[in-house]
C-alpha cells in the first residue's frame, strides 16, 4: 500500500509519497491554497494511495483534508506527539519538513487505528466556540493579574479593604470607587482594566449560553452522567467529534489519554500514567472525575474507594477514577 504523509504549515503542506517497504519514493512542496488542495487531492487519486495521513489536520492541515475526504481518499489524523516520538527515536534528530512528512506517512502506513479527521458539523461548531470562549478566559485572567498589580502600586495592601475576585463585578465597583480621585497614569490605567474586564464578562457569559444551546441542539447524553455540566460536555464533544471514528472503547482511551500504560517488569506488574493523547479532552474527563470522587454514592466515588481499598495511594486513585482502558467511556 502506497501511504503519503502531510506536514501541514501555514504556506505550504510538506508531502512525501513511500512505498510499502517505508521507502520514500517522492517529496512535493504544495502551496496551503485551494489550487494546492486540488492539485494534491489528483495527486493522491492518480496514484491510488491506500492512505493519505495528515499532522494538523484540526489546524492548517484541515482544508487540505476536508478536501480530499470529498474527494474520496481515505485521510487519517497523525497526532504531532507521535511524530515527534519518532523523530527522536531516528539517529540523527534531523527536523525538517521534508522528513517530518516522511515520519507520519511512515507511522500511518503500520498503524491501521488512527482516526479519520473530525467532520464538519455540529461538533466543529462547538470546537469552535469553545476554542473562543477559552481565549476570551485567558485574556480575562491576564487583564485580572496586571489589574491586581496596578492596585498594589497604587494602593497597597488594597486587598484588605475589598474582598473577593477581581472578576466579580461587585468587587469591580468597590475597586472603581477606591481609584475615584486618583488621577495618576496607573489609576487611569487600570480604570481601563476595569473597563475591559467587564466586557469580557459579558462576552464570556454570551458565549456561555451560545454553548448551552449547541450542547442541548446536539441532544447528548454526557449531560446526564454526574459532573458533567454544558461546558465539560461541549469541551468532550468538540474534541471527540464523531465518536464512530474509534472502533473500540480501547482506542478512544487511549485517544484522550485516559488508558493506563503498561510499566511491568519481570514479577512487577504495574502500570503508569499516559501522558499522551488529546490533552484538553482529557482534562474534560479529569473534571467530570473529580466531580464524582467528591460527590458520595456516585460511581466515581465508589471506584475511587475502592481503589484506596486495595492500597492505592490518593493521587494514584484519583487517576484510576477516569475512563481507562479497563472502564467504559462516557456515552457521547
Amino acid at each position: 500500500m502506497m501511504v503519503i504523509g502531510i506536514d501541514s504549515h501555514k504556506d505550504h503542506l510538506a508531502a512525501c509519497l513511500i512505498e510499502e517497504t517505508g521507502r520514500a519514493v517522492e517529496h512535493r512542496l504544495i502551496g496551503n491554497t485551494s489550487r494546492g488542495h486540488a492539485e494534491l487531492a489528483a495527486w493522491a487519486q492518480h496514484l491510488g494511495v491506500g492512505r493519505v495521513a495528515v499532522e494538523g489536520s484540526g489546524s492548517y492541515g484541515r482544508p487540505a483534508a476536508l478536501v480530499l475526504l470529498q474527494a474520496g481518499v481515505n485521510v487519517v489524523e497523525v497526532p504531532p506527539q507521535m511524530t515527534a516520538h519518532a523523530r527522536r527515536g531516528q539517529r540523527t534528530g534531523t527536523k525538517t519538513d521534508p522528513s517530518d512528512a516522511l515520519l507520519i506517512a511512515r507511522i500511518a502506513a503500520r498503524d491501521d487505528d488512527l482516526p479519520p479527521p473530525r467532520p464538519d458539523g455540529p461538533t466543529e461548531d462547538l470546537r469552535c466556540v469553545t476554542a473562543y470562549r477559552r481565549e476570551l478566559v485567558k485574556s480575562r485572567n491576564q487583564h485580572i493579574n496586571r489589574l491586581h498589580g496596578d492596585l498594589e502600586q497604587t494602593r497597597c495592601g488594597y486587598h484588605r479593604k475589598i474582598s473577593g475576585v477581581l472578576s466579580s463585578p461587585k468587587t469591580l465597583t468597590r475597586v472603581s470607587r477606591l481609584l475615584s480621585g486618583n488621577t495618576s497614569t496607573r489609576a487611569q490605567i487600570a480604570r481601563r482594566r476595569i473597563r475591559h474586564i467587564r466586557e469580557l464578562n459579558r462576552q464570556i457569559t454570551e458565549v456561555t449560553t451560545e454553548i448551552a444551546s449547541l450542547v442541548t441542539a446536539v441532544n447528548t447524553t454526557l449531560t446526564n452522567i454526574y459532573g458533567i455540566g454544558a461546558l465539560t460536555a461541549a469541551e468532550i464533544l468538540a474534541e471527540t467529534g464523531d465518536p464512530a471514528r474509534f472502533a473500540t472503547k480501547d482506542k478512544f482511551a487511549m485517544a484522550n489519554g485516559t488508558a493506563p500504560l503498561q510499566a511491568s517488569s519481570g514479577r512487577i506488574v504495574r502500570h503508569r500514567l499516559n501522558r499522551g493523547g488529546n490533552r484538553q479532552l482529557n482534562k474534560a474527563i479529569h473534571t467530570a472525575a473529580i466531580a464524582q470522587i467528591a460527590k458520595p454514592h456516585s460511581e466515581g466515588h465508589h471506584y475511587y474507594q475502592r481503589c484506596l481499598d486495595r492500597g492505592n495511594s490518593n493521587a494514584k486513585s484519583q487517576t484510576a477514577s477516569g475512563p481507562t482502558s479497563n472502564k467504559p467511556p462516557p456515552k457521547i
